[in-house]
């Protein structure tokens, strides 16, 4: 079997794009991967188109090999897009590999330790703030929208919910000083304003959804440690899954994690088992986020062994298409430390329709898929309507990259 064919894809994914990579051979099988990444999507499909010389007539099947010859190509620019372009390429080689095996992925590794994995509602009221009068979806114009849409986690299934700083107004907006410009939008400073907002937003949670709900707040970058500590000892009311907080520096994730009764989880935004490897020997984090599109599922899965072996729980990082949404859970199959599993519950109408066979979501939990590969294929004819960057005008032709 030889690979013949390595192409990137694009698909508007509403309010980002989604970024895929087909793998074709020349017995017919073709393999899936995703690396949707929405601030840098060129980029990433231009690096597989750079890396398809080195794959181009070889074996799809020897897949540690290519991963580490592209790898060690790209040695000198570890991280960003290129890791994740031979991220998108290697998820395709163990779609082809385990399609021609006729197995599930999860099987390469040792087989499923679970059948269903628990989720929670990622971006809730998030991206009805943003996005949510492009998408068709209740705009949150006061706090007891966010109290109607935390009944409407429970009426839907989930027992937890993870949200943004969001803003009710008209328009909502959502808090994000990190992706600001200009004078001060680096600084990262807390004030009491805005942690009273974060106060009222999760008490407008907290009454909606009731006591049996887990909250979680996403704070990004977008503060520095002594912000984030505030923040954190003030959500100690509420019950909170966990707060989590991305920082380029373990010691100073410690400093938050020792400060405070909540869980923290972050690192969704590294790459590879050297990034993690100071956070995770410091255990600076009581939940590792990982993210699959970005890591690859090899890579994925040794991070989380090693997560195991600090005893650390993990979640994936994962708000993307329908096959993302399979990468993770069949992630979450094979190990045996997983917190919870993130989802896009909001999102474009065309989602389902992306993939042969959407995964099932039932009462809160996603099933781990049966099929061989991932579990379903991108239907391209689909994948083709709904073209990134979008015509001005359509559901997602308005939406800018603001995550």
């Amino acid at each position: 079997m030889k690979i013949t064919r390595v192409e990137p894809f694009h698909c508007d994914g509403g309010w980002r794009p989604w970024t895929f990579v087909k793998i074709e051979t020349d017995d017919g099988l073709v393999g899936w991967g995703e690396c949707s990444d929405n601030r840098n999507a060129r980029g990433v499909a231009g690096c597989v188109r750079d890396f398809q010389h080195l794959l181009i007539g070889r074996d799809p099947r020897a897949v540690e090999l290519l991963y580490w010859d592209l790898l060690r190509h790209s040695r000198q620019n570890l991280g960003g897009v290129s890791h994740k372009a031979i991220a998108g390429i290697e998820l395709a080689l163990w779609d082809v590999k385990a399609r021609a095996l006729g197995v599930p992925v999860y099987e390469l590794f040792g087989g499923p330790l679970r059948e269903r994995v628990r989720l929670y509602w990622s971006h809730c009221g998030t991206t009805r703030a943003r996005h949510g009068r492009a998408l068709g979806l209740p705009e949150l114009r006061s706090y007891d929208d966010v109290v109607a849409l935390g009944r409407e986690v429970v009426q839907r299934g989930f027992s937890a919910l993870k949200t943004n700083i969001v803003i009710p107004g008209d328009p909502a907006d959502t808090y994000f000083p990190g992706f600001a410009s200009g004078a001060g939008s680096t600084d990262g400073a807390l004030d009491q304003q805005i942690l009273r907002k974060i106060e009222r937003l999760l008490a407008a949670f907290a009454e909606g959804a009731g006591p049996d709900v887990q909250l979680a707040l996403d704070l990004n970058y977008n503060f520095r440690t002594e912000g984030a500590v505030k923040v954190a000892r003030m959500l100690e009311q509420f019950n909170t899954l966990w707060v989590e907080y991305d920082n380029w520096d373990p010691k100073a994730l410690l400093q938050l994690k020792e400060s405070t009764t909540n869980s923290i989880a972050s690192c969704e935004s590294l790459v590879s088992t050297r990034q993690y490897r100071p956070f995770l020997e410091l255990q600076a984090m009581d939940v590792a986020i990982i993210d699959v599109p970005w890591n690859g599922f090899g890579q994925a899965v040794k991070i989380g062994s090693m997560a195991e072996a600090y005893e650390i729980n993990c979640a994936p990082h994962n708000y993307y298409s329908h096959l993302a949404d399979l990468h993770s859970v069949q992630l979450c199959a094979v190990l045996p430390n997983v917190r919870i599993m993130e989802i896009d519950v909001d999102d474009v109408p065309w989602k389902r329709e992306l993939v042969t066979k959407p995964p099932t979501i039932d009462n809160g939990y996603i099933q781990v898929p049966t099929g061989p590969g991932w579990g379903a294929e991108i239907v391209e004819e689909v994948l083709r309507e709904h073209p990134w960057p979008p015509p001005s005008g359509s559901p997602g032709g308005s939406m800018g990259s603001r995550y």
